[in-house]
């Protein structure tokens, strides 16, 4: 399992560490408007799924900011957002910051995502800070599993890897 810490302090992460070459792990979410989000909702298209642990934090907000900033230049690609925030909040906050490429999904009811990626913070009932690339057949091309929950992951390498999988 990879190595997670939050604020310095070591979490214990629930679920399986998914790795490149994977076959991609199914998972029910909820969209903005309490309806089901699977796998297979987006099936056929490249996803990048950025996983937050709150939206309304300031790492959070901008790693959903740069990839919905990031969705012009990607082709084919839809970019999900996946935290444990409520549905409700998770649509404030796109209306608010304009966000409008990048479609926000809550795990809240049942860490569905956060086990099946393996970035459920136990301790937290939050989700750690990763990101995922899933080509159209549904193979992880690009994991990255951020080692200190506060930090930015590796934009470049996420949409490099996005880019590449089309």
């Amino acid at each position: 399992m990879a190595s997670i810490t939050f604020k310095g302090n070591p979490v214990t992460l629930l679920g399986s560490e998914v790795k490149v070459g994977d076959k991609a792990p199914n998972f029910t979410v909820l969209a903005n408007d309490l309806s089901p989000v699977t796998l297979d909702s987006s099936k056929g298209q490249v996803r990048l799924i950025s996983v937050v642990p709150s939206i309304d934090t300031g790492v959070c907000d901008a790693q959903t900011r740069r990839f919905n900033e990031a969705a012009s230049s990607l082709d084919n690609v839809q970019i999900l957002t996946v935290s444990v925030d409520l549905p409700f909040a998770q649509k404030r906050w796109c209306g608010a910051a304009g966000i409008d490429k990048v479609q926000t999904l809550s795990d809240h009811r049942d860490l569905s995502f956060g086990e099946a990626y393996g970035v459920a913070i136990q301790e937290l009932r939050l989700l750690a800070r990763a990101v995922f690339v899933i080509d159209s057949n549904d193979t992880v091309t690009y994991v990255e599993y951020v080692s200190e929950a506060t930090d930015h992951p590796n934009y470049e390498a996420a949409i490099e890897a996005a880019k590449a999988a089309n």
